[in-house]
């Protein structure tokens, strides 16, 4: 299993959440998923320039699922409908192997 720690700055709550709504449909299709997810108030350590507000895990069965993933055309569709302009930055904090 891959998984990634992923943090955003989310300046659209409302159409975040309907990005969200819209894709884990298709990420459990695959056998992905969600894990840890964060509401951040106060971030005291960065290497980033990137602002922070939320913080969250994301998994797949490997690589080829995420890559099938990122790819989808459904997946695109609501990435551009909601995603892009709901979330100002994005920072992969780490990719890791979780067995």
């Amino acid at each position: 299993m891959i998984e990634m720690l992923v943090s955003l700055q989310v300046t659209n709550d409302f159409d975040y959440a309907k990005y969200r709504e819209g894709i884990t449909p298709i990420l459990e299709s695959i056998g992905g998923g969600f894990g840890y997810d964060f509401k951040i108030a106060e971030v005291l350590r960065s290497e980033t320039q990137n602002k922070i507000n939320r913080v969250f895990t994301i998994y797949f069965p490997d690589q080829e699922k995420m890559d099938a993933f990122f790819s989808n055309r459904e997946y695109l569709i609501f990435k551009k409908l909601y995603f892009e302009k709901s979330v100002a930055s994005t920072t992969i904090m780490a990719t890791y192997n979780r067995d």
